[in-house]
């Protein structure tokens, strides 16, 4: 499929990976409003909407601007992830996660749909995680929306077959992004997990769109370990025990 004149909004635009992936939307001829929490931003070559997707007001004012210029493709990026024990977790974090990673993401698709049904053409792209698929300790509610995610593109696509309307779901592994600094870099540089560039993982993203893939794993083992984990779950228990245990030190020396 040809981005050329296609309108694109891409939420979380201005993060570690919405960045390249806007670059790469914009030369490739797509027209395209951002959508992020960084109040008085601006983007080369793109429209930009303020919008704090921890905030239900927020993200019902953007839902209404979705519905009245409903883009060709909804990219569903913004995020949050957190590194820590999930009994030490507050109770604000973990309702930003699931605000921001699932709910706002359901509610913007929600308002999407109307016009892409009734034109029989449109594409909702739902960036979820390789953690969605394997639960790893100390992510432990970043794991739970992510699986949400997954789910929710898996059931929205088969609801939708026929339709004209495409739903995309992209699982990356790990990310080189500022989200993911300090603890997060030391726990993926000692548990030896291979981390990618937010600009190989935008390439990705921006090919299962224009090829309409329903659903991408970014990595190798990680697309192995997500089958074994699905089948024997147990299996995994075992090395992800390691894992554990190297979070664990980690977050004891920050405490």
């Amino acid at each position: 499929m040809s981005l050329s004149t296609k309108t694109v909004m891409v939420t979380g635009g201005l993060g570690g990976i919405g960045q390249p992936l806007v670059r790469l939307l914009v030369e490739n001829g797509a027209r395209v409003t951002v959508s992020d929490y960084q109040p008085n931003a601006s983007v080369d070559r793109a429209q930009y909407i303020y919008a704090d997707l921890r905030d239900t007001a927020s993200i019902d004012a953007l839902c209404k601007v979705v519905a009245a210029e409903t883009p060709d493709i909804l990219v569903n990026l913004a995020g949050l992830n957190a590194f820590c024990k999930f009994s030490e977790q507050s109770s604000t974090n973990i309702n930003d996660m699931i605000t921001v990673n699932l709910t706002s993401m359901m509610l913007l698709s929600r308002a999407a749909l109307p016009s892409m049904i009734q034109r029989n053409h449109g594409q909702i792209v739902n960036i979820g995680s390789v953690v969605g698929s394997i639960g790893l300790p100390h992510f432990t509610v970043y794991a739970a929306t992510k699986a949400g995610v997954k789910g929710f593109s898996e059931a929205l696509r088969r609801e939708l077959n026929g339709s004209g309307v495409s739903v995309t779901h992209i699982a990356p592994r790990a990310v080189r992004t500022p989200m993911n600094q300090g603890s997060i870099d030391r726990f993926n540089e000692l548990s030896k997990t291979a981390v990618d560039s937010p600009e190989n993982v935008a390439a990705r993203i921006l090919r299962a769109i224009e090829h309409k893939e329903s659903n991408v794993t970014i990595g190798f083992p990680e697309k192995l370990f997500v089958k074994i984990n699905a089948l024997w779950p147990g299996v995994v228990d075992g090395p992800l025990n390691k894992n554990r245990k190297i979070g664990e030190t980690i977050l004891a020396e920050l405490s």
